[in-house]
């Protein structure tokens, strides 16, 4: 029986590991500044103290359900549609008040699509920023 000499494991080289890490730092050094930085004196506008307002042709949903465009109560979602030609009923916006229970949302969003409109895009607060 032959007994083998005990042999120290190979410790794993960490140069190797070492160099993948700071070639990977230098990629990705180069590639974020890739893109061109903004003259100095370029001054961006700041939207958070702009007033945020429906666009003109949206149709605007109260939290009691009323229905109001360009300031004007209606009486239902059909009302609505039929003020609508063909082409501005491709793409029908409503801005829903942040109270409005879903279900009435959901409903009034049915109520166009039966009217004729073939797309129904809210706008939120976001998008009015």
């Amino acid at each position: 029986m032959r007994i083998r000499p005990h042999t120290a494991a190979q410790k794993e080289p960490t140069i190797a590991l070492i160099n993948i890490v700071f070639l990977m730092l230098i990629f990705f050094m180069i590639a974020g500044t890739l893109a061109v930085p903004l003259d100095k004196d370029v001054t961006l506008i700041e939207a958070k103290d702009l007033e945020g307002r429906e666009p003109p042709d949206a149709l605007v949903v109260h939290a009691d359900g009323r229905l109001t465009l360009r300031g004007r109560v209606l009486a239902d979602a059909a009302t609505y549609a039929g003020m609508l030609t063909e082409e501005e009923r491709a793409e029908v916006r409503i801005v829903p008040d942040r109270d409005l229970p879903a279900r009435d949302l959901v409903k009034l969003g049915n109520a166009l699509r039966a009217a004729g409109a073939q797309n129904v895009l809210l706008v939120s607060e976001r998008a009015l920023q």
